[in-house]
């Protein structure tokens, strides 16, 4: 990968697209301006945005892949998967409540989270060394939000946006990834009470565990790898689904129990 963007232009870039996010408003896609920018930009600027956070004593609690999914990528009209960072804040306690006062569009998507008890570096990283790796698995709903006008970007843009990353609700029951077929892994996600998507686990790049095995590989091409005691959400099962003030959603895991929220 190649760069085009001088460090300066990077580090301004990160404080455009981070103060969009902790403001709650809406920005133009950052290829817009920078239509030469790579993936390497990209990520150069979601990891300044990481360390900004980190700097202002945020604790990094977790990393996410996002477009994994068959109808994800569909609806986003993309076909690589990407991954992003999950802050401390970002955390919200299982039917607890998201302030979308906070937020400038919302949708929400059902997930299956991994929690490694051994490291894993790529390249090269496959779905038998994450099985081995993994401590457990538990459900999970993240809760997305574009800083971008409409929800429409393109990739390069969504990376330097971390992965459109801003929440997340883990509840449910942990799991021995030895005791789920993960492939199989039935969800539903209600809102207000009716049946707005199902998936199942195979969903996400054939096997949950291939999204994980892909995080380390695309990190590994920064001489990054997942620590022990990682938290990873593996991306969306279903398609997103848009929630405003007053939405209650419920996601039933199948033989994981439920993981709710409320929208206010």
């Amino acid at each position: 990968m190649s760069k085009t963007l001088s460090r300066e232009q990077m580090l301004a870039l990160a404080e455009h697209v981070e103060n969009a996010e902790l403001q709650a408003h809406d920005i133009t896609k950052v290829t817009n301006d920078y239509p030469d920018m790579t993936f390497e930009d990209a990520y150069d600027v979601q990891w300044e945005i990481r360390r900004r956070k980190e700097e202002r004593g945020n604790k990094i609690v977790g990393m996410k892949m996002g477009l994994t999914s068959w109808a994800k990528m569909a609806q986003m009209g993309v076909e690589t998967p990407i991954y992003g960072f999950l802050a401390d804040y970002f955390s919200v306690p299982d039917g607890g409540v998201v302030d979308t006062k906070e937020l400038i569009h919302p949708k929400i998507e059902a997930e299956i989270a991994f929690v490694t008890k051994a490291p894993l570096k790529g390249p090269g990283c496959h779905i038998g060394q994450v099985l081995a790796a993994t401590d457990f698995v538990i459900p999970a709903v993240e809760v997305i939000d574009s800083r971008y006008e409409n929800f429409k970007f393109d990739l390069v843009s969504v990376v330097a946006d971390n992965a459109s990353s801003t929440r997340f609700i883990t509840g449910g029951q942990m799991a021995d990834v030895a005791d789920v077929d993960l492939k199989t892994l039935g969800v539903v996600v209600e809102k207000n009470g009716e049946v707005i998507d199902v998936g199942a686990g195979a969903a996400v790049l054939g096997h949950p565990a291939s999204s994980v095995a892909m995080l380390a590989n695309l990190l590994a091409e920064r001489g990054e790898h997942i620590p022990a005691g990682t938290f990873i959400m593996t991306g969306g099962i279903t398609a997103a689904i848009a929630v405003e003030p007053g939405d209650n959603i419920t996601v039933r895991y199948q033989g994981l129990g439920t993981v709710s929220g409320r929208f206010i």
